[in-house]
This record gives C-alpha cells, structure tokens and sequence, in this order.
C-alpha cells in the first residue's frame, strides 16, 4: 500500500466508518476489514492518528484499528504477520512525538505501544524504555505527562508476563529505572504539597496527576520487579516512606474543597498507597516482615482511635481493614504446631503480631467494630423504610467484602475472633450480658447497639459454640424479643430470626424446632417486609439443615407455605423473588409429597411470574429450580402442570433461543424430572425430542443430562419414542463416537442397551449400524474395562434374546472381516471369556453366562471347543447370583422376581417415580430376573447330554477343570 496514495482513500473510509448511516458505515468497516492484511496499512493509520489537525473521531477509529492488528499481526508467526521492515518503522514512528492532545486517544496510544512492547521489548525495540525516560524528565508539561502515561502502560504491561525468561527481563528492568522512578515520585509528591500549601489548586492538580501515574509505575516495579525485595535498601526505604506520604495526603485532604477535581484525584492516591501495601504484602510476606510493625499501628490508628476523625473515608477504611486481615490470616506468618518445623521468618512474624496484638489493643478493636462499624447508620435506616427489598439485598451481600464497607467490618471481625478466640469470647460475652431484658423501644441507639452486638454473635456463632448455651437463652430471652411488635422494635426482631439463623446448624436442640416453627410462622406475618424476608432465609436454613425433621414441621406446612406464597407476590425486586422462590423450593424439596395439597396457588403464579420476567434470565432459572422440586413432589399429578411445563422445557432446551444460554442446564433436569414422573407419554411430550438432536451436536457438560433424558423416554414408551426417532439418534450417536470420551461412550452404548432390554425384537434392527463396531471392540479386546463391559453386555442381549439376529450380524462380521463364520464365532467366545472380570455389575455377568448357555446344544465344534470357558462363566455366574437357604440348605437365584412390589423409600430418601415403577416392571420381563440361571445350565447341559450320548457328553465334560465340575454339581443338587 503506497502511503501517499493511500492515506487519502484511507481517511475517506476512516470519515465513512464513523457514520451513524449504516448504508454507509457498513461498507466502510468491509474495506477496513480488508486492509487489515494489507502491507502499509498500518503505517497510513499511524500517519492519520498523529496528524492532530484530523477529525477526532476518525483519529480514535485509527488507533482502535491500529491496536486490533497488534493483536491479530504483530507476532511473527500470526497469519498475514506484518513484516520487519514495517513494524521498526511502526516502533519508530510510535516514539517520535509524545504531545497527543486528546485524553482518551493518549490512553489509547500508550495502550498500543504497551502490547507492541509485550511483543518486542526490550530485543527488538531496546530504545523504547530509555526514550521513556527521557521524555519524561522534559519540561513540556503535556509531553512529559504522556510519556509517564506510556511509561506507567508498558511497566503494567511487561509486569503482568510470567515466563521465566520475562520475569528476568522485568528484573533487569526494574534494576536499571528503580531510582529514576523514586526519584520521579518524590518530585511530584513534594511539587504537589508544596503547591497545596500555597492554595495553587489548579497547579497541585496537574501535580496530583502525575504523582498518582508515577506511584503506579513503583507500584509494578516493586511489587513484580525483584526476587528478594528486603534486601534492596531502595524499596524498603520506599515502603517505609509510603506511610509518611499517606500521613501527610490524609492531612491534606482537610483542606481540599469535598467537590474540588483535586479531591477525587486524591482520595485515588491515597488508595493507590494502600494498594501498594498490600500488593507487596500478597506477593513478598516475608519481605513484608519488617512492615508488618507499622502497618498494623498505622491501620489500626486510623481505622480505631480518633486519629482518623475528620480525615479518613469508607474506602480507606476498607483497604486498612483488608491490611488488617491478611496480616491476621497470613499462613506465611503462623508457626507449625511442632515451633522446630517453623522457619526463622514465620517466628519472627509470630512474635511482631503476638507483641501488637495485645489484650488491650484486642478489646478496643473488638468494641469499635461492634459498637461503631457493625452500627446500622441513617443512609441504612433511610433505605429499609423506603427501599426495604434493596436494603436486603445490600444485606445480604450485593457488594464483595474487599470493597464495601459493612461486609469487610464483618470479615475482619470474623478473622480477628477467630485468631484470638480465647481473648475476645470474655470481651463478647459481657457485652451480651450487659443488654439482659428488653430494650426500651424508645431508645434508638439502645436497640442499635443491641443489634450490632447480636450480629457479632451471630458471625462468631462457630467459636462461640462452648461458651453459650444457645437454647437457654433462645427460651428465656429471645423467644420474648421476637414477641415484641413495636415497630421500633424490628431491627431487633430481624436480627434475632438472622441469629438463630446463624446458630441452627451450629447448636439447636431438636425439640426446640416446633417453637421455633411457631415463631417463624408469626414473624412470616410481621407488619416489615425486611423481617418477613430475613424470616424466610431462616426458614431455609432451617429446612436445610440435617436434623430437619418432617413430622415435626407438617403440622406448619400449609401457614408457612401460604405466607411463603404471599411474600414472593408482594416482592417486586428480581432478586427478591429469586431468594423467596428458592426458600420455597427448599421447603418443597424436604417435604416432598407432602407439599401436594398446598400448591394449587403456586401452580397458578408461576406462569405469570414466568411470563414477566422474560428479561430477567437469572429469575427464570430461579423458577425453573422451583419447577423441578414441585414436579418430584407432585409426582405423577406433575402431568396436570404439562400445559405450562412443556413450553418452559422446550425454550429451555431450543439451542436455537438465545436465553438457552442461562436456562439450559436447569431446562435439561426440569425435562428429565418431567419425564421420571410422567405417567404416560403424551404426543408434546414426545415433540419436545426435537430439541435433542441440536443439544447432541454441541458435545457440551449436559450430555450426560441428554443421554439421562434418552434413557427416560425409552422406559417411557419405547416403541412410540423409537419409532420416531430411532434413525436420527442413531445417526447422532455415530456421529458422537468418532469423537467423544470414554465416559461418553460408555454412556452411548448404555442407551443402546436400554433399547435392547426394552425392545429385544426391533432394538438391534434401529440400532443396527452401532452394532458391527461393538462386536469388533469384542473380538479385538477393547481395553477399556468399562468400554468393554458395555461392550458385552450389548452382544449378551442379542445372542440372548434375539438369536436370528445375532446370526444376522456374526454373518456380516465374518463378510467384513474376509474370515470364517466358526472363527469369528470362536475368536468372540474365546475374549468374551477371557474378559470376563472386565464386568462388575451382577446382572450383566448373569446375562453372559445365560447368553453364552444359549449357544447350547450345539454339534458346533468351535461351541464344543469353547465349552469349558463356557461353563467356567456358567459357574462364576452361579457364585455370583446363588443363596443359600440357611432352613432348607438348598441354593436360590436371589435374582429372580416373581411379582411388582412397589419400591419402598424411608424419610431419607426420595420417594419411588414412575421410572422407578417403570424400570421394575421392566425387570419382570427380563431374562436376568425371571429365568433361574440354576435351572437354565441344567436344562442346557441335559439337551447337550441328549444330543450327544452319554459317551459324548462324558468326554466333553472331562474338558472342564474337576474343581469347576464339582462346584457346578454342588449347585445342581435336587435336579
């Protein structure tokens, strides 16, 4: 691409693709799309970008495209790679000028030349850093503050490799500019203070800039740039200096306007050095030892004395709590149980953290975040009266505990009790002691700090376990709190149903749980929604629980659930619904059947619910779950929730639907749970199949659902669903085979042999083009065990239960294979034998030994040849499935069913489905459980007596092991 030419028609599509016309941006992307590879491209970009007197937004397309082919072309072995004479004029021209005026294409700009840098710094491009540097010693304020913003990039950029070969070079790096840039640094951080002092706002902004662009080029250098860094004089001295700097930018802050620009930029700095700290102390404990001294003083200082009155603010706050917790729970920092395995670093660690953290200093940090932090404050208050369903949402954890303030007080108290349980229980306990009785309903703060302190108690509920006897105090004082229905009371009543909460898993007697059934019941009824809520989570983790116990809670089911019922229609917030819906799922899950008189309401909501929340995927999921629980609790009536159910199961499962993405995985079990307590399969039921073929395609974790819900429908109804799909699950499954795991195999082959016990006349017929692969996998000795138990367990039925069909196929094998029908037939028996422990399961080693028996009598010479493996298996067969009976002495096959007898299930377990019921009828028609393997050898062995003569049969016997005659004998007794 020629450059004077170019640049013209290049700018004119550049204009173009800028458009807000589609008829015109569209094309224009098309011929930029196919420049991409042209040679020179990027060098009339780089042109168009830097020509400042160009419109901005065709300047900041230039560099978007000029970043996307350092993505895609600038490596050397990417396809359409650009070339080396292009890409040093590229690296040239990147470093020329540092005066881009523009903000966000500056950003821009050192973004590019940081990947460029990724790829070629330093061997390629060793001038790059040195440049750098130069430029930022200018005078030129502008030039000078976009090469530290490039500086800053490529020190990111080049710090985040993790090649040992690059963390060298980064070494390296780091060494040669380290004390230019604490040079740098303490520069602008004095420039910037001094300019403060004299009111030069304007001035001390600029000089904030780049004090912060600066910190956070030492920021990577320290952090990733040396191996030991305590050994380096320069960042420790660094390090240390970062707590004087935070001193002195806290002080500041007392005097820079709440809305100057500067105060934003210096609540940022003033993180950036929190950040700093804990970085170094992530990645280097051990260096950090020396600093762990004086952090904890600074933090705490700050953080829990008045010190930090009028200065600090929430998210220093949190960053100093955050300091505060990893030295608290640094693994690096505590000793071995056996102090001589310990090494000197850990030790002294200890030592600094045990002389720091003494009985006093404990107590007060203990007090403060009870008595202060855990505090709802007014913004709090504000917002349960008139946002009640947000504040539980902020409640119970919307924001992550690293950057909000409530939920990190509460990390940090969880850690520091736990690390120093022993001293802080008496400090906790006598704070409970001293709010005995009521609380004044008047008094506000009283009922605040009672609340804060139950919130303590309820987080340190673990540690807490030998020194408070929760059902005592449950009975004599909690119980009447929750009774107190003045409004003012209900910070009180919400806590004390999120403390038990809390402690119902950890110490709750058994007999206890009917009065707590009754609280909960009137607490679902309070006038406050947030207690309603806060209800329903106890709730569930009541349910939850495992000394749940379901009698207990029945005669509770029907109130609780209407009020459940109640509160998910008052809520309004998704996430609200979301949480009830799941505490309704929860119940109906434990009680299983017994929910079936109390959701006749439910049923009916949910298609509304359904149908609102068509923008909220994570809602749908929320029902989808609720769906399933209620299916395996209505069991076969499930059939009555079809008209709703089907249409949710076919847009769950269409891959075709973009909100498959969120909904299939609980699509799938909804679909699989449907059909488990399916009755009968209806004509939509069947139609929803058509999903299956998309979701085998994609190969993805639900294939084990999908192969689930095949099996389903084959027990179903067999003949329809085959019919029907037989040919294109049997082309899917071809398909799936030529690549697919062992487990995923196994898990194909195990459908096949559903089909075949279910329908061992047309089964091997639909299946017919599998079968040649699995005798194959037979004769040539998979060796997988479990491939090739499948593997027999398949032929065992065919030869079995379909003998013409087995001749079929052995004629087949032996036409493919250019062998003798005899060979084929003796090679399989011979492996067939031979793998023989490859099978676990009992039924499957009894259908071999019943299939291979099949083969009898026979004047076959390759049958007579294999006849002793033949009854070794027979025999092994025997041992496997025979009894004895203890009154008569005599064996029984403890395999054979006579009769259904309705599969029984205790309280723990789930009750039988229609599946279950389905799978045992099967089983009154399958050979492996209606015919006595003990009668089946003896009626074959007498035919092969018969057909042969006494003579001949003797001599065939004699080629069985006399151990193995004897053991059958044993077993054939009474014939």
């Amino acid at each position: 691409m020629d450059l004077n030419s170019a640049s013209t028609v290049v700018l004119q599509v550049l204009t173009q693709a800028t458009s807000q016309d589609t008829a015109v941006l569209k094309p224009a992307e098309e011929q930029l799309k196919q420049w991409e590879t042209q040679p020179g491209f990027y060098s009339v970009l780089l042109n168009i970008f830097t020509n400042h007197s160009l419109d901005v937004n065709v300047r900041w397309l230039a560099v978007l495209y000029f970043k996307n082919g350092i993505d895609r072309y600038w490596r050397r072995v990417a396809p359409h790679a650009l070339s080396e004479e292009e890409k040093s004029t590229l690296r040239a021209g990147l470093i020329t000028n540092f005066n881009e005026p523009v903000n966000q294409i500056a950003t821009q700009i050192s973004v590019l030349i940081a990947k460029v840098a990724r790829v070629d710094c330093p061997r390629q491009w060793p001038e790059l850093i040195p440049t750098l540097v130069e430029s930022v010693k200018v005078q030129d304020d502008l030039q000078q503050h976009r090469a530290l913003l490039t500086l800053y990039h490529v020190t990111k950029t080049l710090a985040s490799k993790r090649l040992a070969a690059d963390r060298k070079l980064f070494y390296d790096l780091t060494s040669s500019i380290y004390s230019f840039a604490c040079s740098l640094w303490n520069h602008h951080t004095d420039t910037f203070l001094q300019q403060i002092c004299t009111g030069d706002e304007a001035a001390a902004a600029n000089s904030l800039e780049r004090t912060l662009l600066s910190l956070k080029v030492l920021r990577k250098l320290t952090v990733n740039g040396f191996v030991e860094p305590h050994w380096n004089a320069e960042v420790m001295g660094f390090l240390h200096a970062v707590f004087e700097r935070l001193k002195q930018f806290l002080q500041c802050s007392r005097s820079i306007r709440a809305e100057s620009i500067c105060r934003d930029r210096l609540e940022k700095t003033i993180i950036l050095f929190t950040k700093v700290l804990l970085d170094f102390l992530d990645q280097h404990p051990f260096s950090f030892t020396a600093l762990i001294q004086r952090s904890l003083e600074f933090s705490v200082s700050y953080v829990f004395t008045e010190a930090g009155e009028g200065v600090v603010f929430e998210q220093f706050i949190v960053q100093c709590m955050n300091l505060i917790k990893m030295i608290v729970k640094n693994y690096a920092y505590k000793p071995s149980k056996n102090i001589e395995d310990s090494s000197p670093e850990t030790l002294e660690a200890h030592k600094i953290k045990t002389a720091f953290f003494t009985y006093p200093t404990l107590m007060e940090i203990c007090r403060r975040l009870v008595t202060h932090y855990f505090l709802l404050t007014k913004e709090e208050l504000t917002m349960w009266e008139e946002d009640p369903e947000s504040f539980t949402v902020e409640e119970t954890g919307g924001d992550s505990w690293k950057y909000s303030l409530r939920p990190c007080t509460e990390v940090l108290f969880i850690d520091i009790f736990h690390e120093y349980n022993q001293t802080l229980t008496p400090v906790l306990l006598e704070m409970v002691h001293s709010l005995q009785g009521s609380t004044n309903v008047e008094n506000t703060n009283a009922i605040l700090i009672k609340d804060a302190v139950y919130n303590a108690v309820g987080l340190a509920a673990y540690e807490l376990f030998d020194s408070v006897d929760f059902d005592q105090w449950f009975k004599n004082q909690l119980l009447a709190e929750l009774q107190v229905s003045h409004d003012s009371y209900k910070p009180i009543r919400r806590r004390v149903i999120w403390l038990i909460g809390q402690w119902i898993s950890v110490k709750f007697k058994s007999d206890l749980r009917p009065i707590l059934y009754e609280a909960i019941r009137n607490l679902l009824q309070d006038r406050d929604l947030v207690v309603r809520i806060e209800t329903a989570t106890t709730l569930k983790l009541t349910v939850d629980d495992f000394e749940f116990r379901t009698d207990q809670f029945l005669p509770y089911l029907e109130s609780m659930f209407t009020l459940l019922f109640q509160l998910l229609q008052e809520v309004t917030q998704c996430d609200t619904k979301m949480h009830v819906l799941h505490v309704l799922s929860c119940v109906i899950e434990r009680v299983n059947m017994q929910i079936r008189p109390y959701v006749g309401c439910l049923v009916q909501y949910l298609p509304l619910l359904w149908k609102q929340s068509e923008e909220h995927n994570m809602l749908r999921c929320a029902i989808l779950t609720t769906l399933i629980h209620l299916v395996q609790g209505l069991g076969a009536d499930s059939k009555n929730l079809y008209p709703f159910l089907l249409p949710v199961i076919q847009l769950s499962t269409d891959v075709s639907q973009p909100p498959h993405v969120y909904l299939l995985e609980d699509g799938l079990e909804l679909w699989l749970v449907t059909l488990e307590n399916s009755p009968c399969l209806t004509p939509e039921l069947l139609r929803i199949f058509q999903n299956m073929s998309a979701l085998l395609e994609l190969s993805s974790e639900n294939l084990k659902n999908c192969f689930k819900i095949i099996n389903a429908y084959i027990f179903l109804s067999s003949s329809e669903f085959l019919q029907m799909y037989a040919a294109d699950l049997c082309r899917s499954f071809c398909e799936l085979l030529k690549d697919i795991t062992t487990e995923g195999q196994v898990q194909i082959l195990k459908v096949v042999e559903n089909v075949l016990k279910v329908n061992p006349v047309l089964g091997p017929q639909m299946f017919q083009p599998l079968l040649p692969s699995v005798f194959r996998g037979i004769i040539d000795g998979e060796r997988y065990p479990v491939v090739m138990s499948t593997y027999l367990g398949i032929m065992g039925r065919v030869l079995l239960q379909n003998a013409r069909f087995f001749s079929l196929l052995l004629s087949q094998m032996a036409c493919e294979l250019g062998q003798e029908l005899d060979q084929i037939l003796g090679n399989m028996i011979e492996m067939w034998v031979d793998r023989m422990d490859n099978i676990t399961q009992p039924e499957r080693r009894k259908l071999s030994a019943l299939a291979l028996l099949s083969l009898l009598p026979s004047l076959n010479s390759v049958i007579q040849d294999k006849f002793c493996g033949i009854i070794n298996i027979s025999v092994e067969g025997l041992h496997d499935v025979m009894t004895e009976d203890s009154e008569t002495g005599t064996y029984k096959d403890c395999m054979l069913m006579s009769h259904f007898e309705e599969p029984k299930a205790t309280e723990d377990e789930e009750p039988p489905t229609e599946q279950d019921r389905r799978k045992k009828m099967l089983a009154l028609k399958d050979p492996v459980h209606t015919v006595s393997l003990q009668q089946f050898i003896y009626e074959k062995l007498k035919a092969q007596q018969e057909l042969l003569g006494e003579q001949g049969f003797h001599a065939l016997m004699e080629t069985v092991d006399t151990e193995i005659v004897a053991q059958l004998q044993e077993f054939l007794q009474g014939f």
